[in-house]
């Protein structure tokens, strides 16, 4: 397995990590308080991860969610999500909102008023708010890591 480029930039500059942990937290505070399900934050930062092709926060975001109570059978098809009946329109929509956050660089118009819109429809404005900010973060993550070749090793997590 490749060797990362650097430690991870939340190990070299400890204040930012413990920043963006408090980010981390206050999302599933937010979510919670606006009804949002952990559930639906999770598999949102498992699409954006997928897309991205960073195993750290794949693996990391599978676990967590698995934690909180998702079924392996719906994790194994979130690539998919389209071409199943396994998600709610609900998730769905977050799905769809997670996907084009994350391909700004696809489209013209990367967050089509359809896609915004269809968001809205289940989410009220806090829990929409929460959803977009957890996606930016989802991206923020995976940026860092992907540039710095971050690679997990599950064999040795699971020991």
């Amino acid at each position: 397995m490749e060797q990362s480029r650097m430690n991870s930039p939340m190990m070299s500059l400890p204040e930012v990590g413990q920043s963006l942990q408090a980010l981390g937290k206050a999302l599933f505070g937010s979510a919670e308080k606006n009804a949002l399900p952990a559930r639906t934050l999770f598999l949102a930062y498992l699409r954006v991860s997928q897309i991205n092709g960073d195993s750290v926060c794949v693996d990391l975001h599978s676990r967590n969610a698995l934690a909180a109570g998702e079924t392996a059978e719906r994790l194994l098809v979130v690539s998919a999500w389209r071409e199943t009946s396994n998600f709610t329109d609900a998730e769905r929509a977050a799905l769809a909102l997670s996907e084009s956050m994350t391909r700004l660089h696809d489209l013209t118009d990367p967050v089509p008023d359809k896609v915004y819109e269809e968001a809205a429809h289940y989410y009220d404005e806090g829990a929409l708010a929460t959803l977009i900010t957890g996606i930016a973060t989802a991206n923020l993550y995976n940026r860092i890591n992907v540039t710095t070749k971050q690679r997990v090793d599950v064999s040795a997590a699971r020991n």
